[in-house]
């Protein structure tokens, strides 16, 4: 925050974030993910924030018919990305019964009720919900009057108008095939987001093979669309989150097409060999 009178409200932030960890986090019991996934097929009343994010990441289900699916989670905590034994590639037995599990479909949301119709199935918003954090934060250092912020919560960059000079911030995109802190280009940001997703930042080499924790839903490996990073700059950071996510798991070709449905959606595309292409950039 630039305004140095209004600094304690980024312990307000933290505070925000924590909250929302503990209604939406698949880990924590308690949390509305948590009672949903071990509800067994029962209704189970949630927060009305973990209702519009769940309705937001089944619109972006439907939109990619389940290439990006909330109820990932049986699959995702197969490869279990993260932990200390995360160098294990599952059996293909395991992997198909976990994709089996895999269908948005079965979330039935009757008012503030929510039904996983299939036990075995398990919601993971993980796709989605560091951007809609992103918003919320945003949304309330607005209502706090902060006219200039820039967040960063780590793949997800949040900017709130500009530099108090009134020029934009300068956001530096990694280049994925070199280490930590060299950029692979720089973007000019005000009052919009821009969130990375990448190979790069949870991955495992076995067998001189790369598994990043990108899932594909339909194969249940890591997806291997060709691209290496794909960035979303969008107003929205929920919109960017899960993006980002769906044209990495896509593709160029099948991103740039989807992307025609987001016109004021800009996108940076580096492929595996290492072009790097632009989207809706005038």
């Amino acid at each position: 925050l630039y305004d140095e009178s209004k600094k304690t409200l980024l312990d307000q932030c933290m505070e925000l974030a924590s909250h929302y960890e503990n209604l939406l986090s698949p880990n924590i019991p308690g949390s509305d993910i948590w009672n949903i996934n071990h509800s067994n097929g029962s209704p189970v009343r949630v927060d009305a924030d973990t209702l519009s994010l769940l309705e937001n990441a089944l619109l972006y289900a439907q939109l990619s018919e389940g290439l990006t699916d909330p109820t990932i989670g049986a699959l995702s905590m197969l490869w279990n990305f993260g932990s200390d034994n995360e160098e294990i590639i599952p059996d293909k037995e395991q992997i198909e019964e976990a994709v089996s599990h895999v269908d948005y479909q079965s979330v039935l949301i009757n008012g503030s009720l929510v039904t996983l119709t299939d036990p075995g199935a398990q919601i993971d918003l993980g796709f989605i919900a560091k951007g809609f954090i992103g918003d919320k934060m945003k949304e309330f250092l607005l209502s706090q009057n902060v006219s200039s912020a820039l967040l960063n919560l780590g793949g997800n960059g949040v900017a709130v108008g500009s530099k108090p000079d009134g020029s934009p911030f300068q956001i530096g995109i990694r280049d994925p095939f070199k280490g930590n802190g060299t950029p692979a280009l720089v973007l000019d940001l005000s009052d919009k987001s821009v969130v990375s997703s990448g190979n790069y930042e949870r991955f495992f080499i076995k067998d001189g093979k790369r598994y990043h924790h990108i899932l594909s839903p339909k194969t249940g490996y890591p997806a291997e669309g060709g691209l290496v990073q794909t960035t979303i700059i969008s107003s929205s950071s929920t919109d960017a989150d899960a993006l980002s996510t769906l044209c990495y798991i896509l593709g160029y070709e099948k991103a740039v097409s989807v992307l025609e449905n987001f016109p004021d959606v800009q996108a940076v595309f580096v492929t595996e060999d290492g072009n790097i292409q632009y989207v809706n950039f005038n």
